[in-house]
């Protein structure tokens, strides 16, 4: 029997949406303690599967997810750089392009443990600054 309403968290979060066997399902909205950070999407028993999740200083990311964390592929937005790409366990990995928004400088290539593991290719502006 699936139900649907807000629920309230004692740390001051809370739930909007589908609800099944005591936890999130379907479409919903979850908010942080005191509103920090919020993700709407859609859910399975609980855990996020589609959807954007904003944290409180800007930052996003939008795509898929599994026990929580972000995995599959997703589009990361942080300051002025973008991470378009694969995720694993909440990880920046196997492959993706992380771009700066302000001058092109970016990286596409592998990655491991979110970081830049060297088979790839780094492209700069305006003589090899960052972002």
């Amino acid at each position: 029997m699936s139900s649907g309403g807000r629920f309230n968290f004692d740390d001051g979060g809370s739930y909007c949406g589908g609800w099944e066997d005591g936890k999130a399902h379907g479409h919903g909205v979850c908010t942080g303690p005191k509103g920090q950070g919020e993700y709407t999407g859609s859910w399975s028993h609980g855990f996020e599967v589609l959807g954007v999740y904003t944290w409180p200083s800007g930052n996003t990311y939008q795509g898929t997810w599994a026990q929580g964390k972000r995995h599959g592929i997703g589009l990361e937005s942080k300051g002025k750089w973008v991470y378009k790409g694969e995720w694993t366990h909440g990880f920046k990995g196997r492959y993706g392009v992380r771009e700066c928004t302000g001058n092109g400088a970016k990286y596409e290539g592998t990655w491991s443990n979110g970081l830049q593991d060297g088979y790839g290719t780094e492209t700069y502006s305006d003589g090899g600054s960052l972002c």
